[in-house]
């Protein structure tokens, strides 16, 4: 009998360090986080670079560039299966532009994969709500 090893994922792993001064650190940059900011709004703007991020690499097999913006909505408060606060909604809203533009069944399945392969989105509790107006 030949035994077969099943193919490794791949892993990914990253370290984000916070300064004294309230700055946030990488291996090659430091950013500074608006003071309004709450970890909520970083986590709704990590979603948000996340999706864009898995729909431009989707477009790009297919020879299709991506012009998008967008904006991410939440709401915190005590749930009612754990009685702890966390997100209960959350909804992502983008406005893109594909070039060349495909069908529509093309379009449908590349924003599919979009949200699928984020895995920010796919990390929350609740799943994000997506809506995508296509020009």
């Amino acid at each position: 009998m030949r035994l077969v090893a099943e193919p490794r994922a791949k892993r990914f792993e990253h370290e984000v360090s916070m300064l004294r001064d309230g700055r946030f650190a990488t291996d090659s940059e430091t950013v500074e986080v608006p003071e309004s900011w709450t970890p909520e709004h970083s986590v709704l703007a990590g979603l948000l670079d996340c999706s864009l991020t898995s729909l431009r690499y989707h477009a790009l097999r297919y020879g299709i560039a991506v012009e998008a913006q967008g904006s991410a909505s939440g709401v915190v408060t005590k749930r009612e299966s754990d009685g702890r606060y966390g997100f209960v909604s959350i909804e992502v809203r983008f406005d893109i532009a594909l070039d060349p533009k495909p069908g529509d069944e093309e379009v449908a399945a590349l924003l599919l994969k979009a949200e699928r392969d984020c895995f920010v989105g796919a990390s929350l509790t609740p799943a994000p709500s997506y809506v995508w107006n296509v020009a």
